[in-house]
């Protein structure tokens, strides 16, 4: 995962120019990335490879979309107790119980 406007591919260069040995400063830099960003990326593919605890790029993705779906069922069934409520309100008398003929 990462910021929208870098793509997966030119985050895996910074990286690998990182594995070359080239300092985080150099390589932020020769590029206009700033040293956060790239210390993020780092961080975030030892955690892919399993060097590092933390959720990889493909939970933090599954989580996303979980939370995501999450909402839209909560809006959901909001919108369903609204209906039932207006139901109710309209099939109820107002102010008293309703009398058999």
């Amino acid at each position: 995962m990462g910021r929208p406007g870098y793509s997966a591919e030119f985050r895996r260069k910074v990286l690998d120019l990182l594995a070359d040995g080239r300092s985080v400063a150099s390589v932020a830099h020769d590029l206009d990335v700033s040293d956060q960003t790239i210390y993020n990326w780092r961080r975030q593919d030892r955690i892919d490879r399993g060097e590092q605890p933390g959720l990889t790029t493909t939970e933090k993705g599954e989580l996303a979309t979980a939370k995501k779906r999450i909402a839209e069922l909560e809006t959901e069934v909001k919108i369903a107790q609204r209906a039932v409520e207006l139901l109710k309100e309209q099939t109820s008398p107002k102010g008293g119980t309703r009398r058999s003929k």
